[in-house]
């Protein structure tokens, strides 16, 4: 009997209720710096139209605004785009955010001189459809911006072990696909030419790591479901391992948390 295919719709149903339960905007302000890096990657222009698909509360969409581009930032958590009009009010910029789906973006084709994703696309249940629309809403010769966690890094780390507690439903593709040069070279095909990709890498930092642990079970929604489901054992022994992944990866010697989590820097030029 033939395997059913995968219901890619209630997967996606489930992650967005997963990234709204809980503030991710929490653990995403002190990413800013990997946004402002993209956007000097990328080379932005001053008057260009912009998109940060996958926005969040609009790191990458607020580092664009800030180099005097016309920016839209999408995203499909109601909550995350509010936290990103709050952002840019206090910068008084004029920022377009969008409630929208990565993979059904609402804009004609060839709309944006460049297209931005940090550690957002990649989450995307459809990773071939996601691809296609970065694609067409980018214009020819324009430029795809994106931040991918690598699935040797750190936080790959983390999803493996979150695996091991919250098995994925069958069918999706592990995000950290787009954090290989061949998984993106599968996915963006022949709609690119040029291709860089530098290594990078994050540094989180915390005053320890159990307060590490407490702002992700917190806000970081795919961590804080994993603990909701468990009962009391299988959250210590969740625990447990996550904190021995951020230990081994931690640098710091003094009683404080300092782990670097490696990611792709990927600029891509359309075709």
């Amino acid at each position: 009997m033939a395997t059913p295919a995968p219901d890619l719709v209630a997967v996606k149903q489930r992650q967005q209720q997963m990234w709204a339960s809980g503030d991710f905007s929490k653990v995403a302000t002190s990413l800013v710096i990997v946004g402002e890096m993209l956007c000097e990657a990328v080379d932005l222009r001053a008057g260009w139209d912009v998109l940060d698909v996958a926005c969040g509360s609009g790191n990458a969409t607020l580092a664009a605004a800030r180099r005097s581009c016309n920016v839209a930032g999408l995203d499909y958590v109601p909550a995350l785009l509010e936290r990103g009009r709050e952002r840019a009010t206090a910068e008084r910029m004029e920022i377009e955010f969008v409630e929208g789906d990565a993979e059904a973006l609402p804009f004609d084709d060839a709309s944006f001189d460049v297209v931005l994703s940090t550690f957002g696309v990649m989450f995307a249940p459809n990773q071939p459809k996601a691809a296609a629309e970065l694609l067409r809403v980018c214009r020819p010769g324009g430029k795809i911006g994106l931040a991918n966690w690598t699935p040797e890094g750190q936080v790959g780390e983390i999803f493996r072990t979150t695996s091991q507690y919250a098995p994925p439903p069958p069918g999706p593709t592990p995000p950290t696909m787009w954090g290989s040069e061949e998984g993106l070279r599968a996915l963006l095909g022949n709609g690119i030419g040029e291709l860089s990709i530098e290594r990078r890498h994050f540094v989180f930092r915390a005053r320890s790591a159990e307060d590490w642990l407490a702002l992700f079970r917190e806000f970081f929604g795919p961590v804080k479901r994993t603990f909701e489901a468990l009962d009391e054992t299988g959250q210590k022994a969740y625990a447990a391992d996550l904190l021995d992944v951020v230990g081994r990866h931690n640098r710091a010697d003094d009683g404080t948390l300092a782990t670097a989590s490696e990611y792709l820097e990927v600029v891509a030029t359309r075709r």
